[in-house]
């Protein structure tokens, strides 16, 4: 059986190793009570954020009482610790620092070089968004990249699997200078994370991300492709504006047809394979975005929709013969469920056809 992702993050050997660097720098540290109290009975069956706060609990046992003095320790520790197990760092922080500001900013930036403190600032930025967004605008000017893809991640209005700001979500414009700081970053780390960032936005507030993201067009390579992927959301929206941006034709000219599957029962665990003929009436090659949607049976009966990409490029004159497979596996993701599905073929942002099938057990 596969290790789950569970164990593979934050494995018994790293708890050891942590350990091990707390009590270097902190003699009188008890490690085998740490160890023991960390990894008790129920840590195999703690899913992942629980293992993480666990292990905060038991730092905060194990370090000592006063603050500072904890964090200075942890500070000293992180360089040697890289990606989930490090992730206790911050949320320290987050769970006992918030009457410490001053000592708990300049923690998340030294922690977020080892794990990205992102989530564990979000209550602070919840608490006070603008003295909290002024350590934001020195980050965004930091030397180190990870500190300044912190600043732009960590003001998300919508991070996945952190707390939504909802204040943010309201009202991005805070936001807004951080990105135009970094849009032209050295990183492309950096840059990713300005273009997530106005994707969030964008699905509060559509119109000011394409104003932005038109200002910004033809500015440089690296900003045409931060809005092309700030606009993702809009695109799979089918967004009119959106699609202008980046010279999509007008789907009146693009016409499918002949659209079919290879079965149309098939079992969970199979692929589906489609296939369908595109046609391009206008005299001159069309810049085309092609995707297809499949509305998926939820565990109540009714549907969800979710969107794929076939391709993106320019379809000459006359027809085209387009062919895909779908799997319906299940995996971590998504469970499949049986009952009657349906597939759309999308271009431009227009759907254009469809058909029914059947999923079963």
């Amino acid at each position: 059986m596969p290790e789950k992702l569970k164990d593979i993050l934050i494995p018994t050997d790293q708890i050891l190793k942590l350990a091990e660097a707390i009590s270097s720098v902190l003699p009188e540290f008890n490690t085998p009570e740490f160890i023991s109290s960390v990894l008790d009975s129920d840590w195999p069956e703690r899913e992942l954020k629980q293992k993480m706060r666990h292990l905060t609990v038991y730092l905060k046992k194990a370090l000592p009482d006063d603050y500072a003095s904890a964090i200075h320790i942890l500070e000293q520790i992180a360089p040697q610790f890289r990606g989930f197990i490090a992730l206790p760092f911050s949320d320290f922080v987050e769970c006992f620092g918030q009457d410490d500001w001053e000592i708990s900013m300049k923690a998340l930036s030294v922690f977020t070089c080892s794990c990205t403190s992102e989530f564990a600032i979000r209550p602070f930025l919840d608490r006070d968004p603008l003295r909290t967004m002024e350590y934001f605008y020195r980050w965004a000017e930091d030397e180190n990249e990870h500190i300044r893809r912190f600043s732009s991640e960590g003001c998300r209005p919508r991070l996945p699997w952190g707390m939504a700001l909802r204040k943010f979500k309201k009202d991005p414009t805070p936001i807004l200078p951080i990105l135009e700081k970094l849009k032209n970053d050295s990183s492309e780390y950096v840059r990713k994370s300005v273009a997530n960032n106005l994707n969030d936005i964008s699905k509060d507030h559509p119109e000011l991300v394409l104003g932005l993201c038109e200002k910004w067009k033809g500015q440089s390579k690296e900003t045409d492709r931060i809005i092309k992927h700030a606009c993702r959301t809009l695109l799979k929206e089918g967004n009119k504006r959106a699609l202008m941006i980046f010279g999509f034709a007008n789907p009146d000219q693009l016409t499918v047809s002949n659209l079919c599957t290879d079965k149309q029962k098939l079992k969970i665990g199979e692929y589906i394979y489609f296939s369908f003929t595109l046609s391009n009436s206008s005299e001159r090659p069309q810049i085309v975005r092609l995707e297809y949607r499949i509305h998926y049976v939820k565990a109540n009966g009714k549907t969800s929709p979710k969107i794929f990409q076939i391709s993106e490029g320019k379809f000459a004159s006359g027809e085209h013969q387009i062919a895909k497979k779908q799997a319906f596996t299940n995996f971590t993701t998504r469970t499949h469920f049986a009952g009657e599905h349906q597939l759309e073929i999308v271009v431009n942002g227009e759907t254009k056809a469809g058909v029914k099938f059947s999923l079963e057990h």
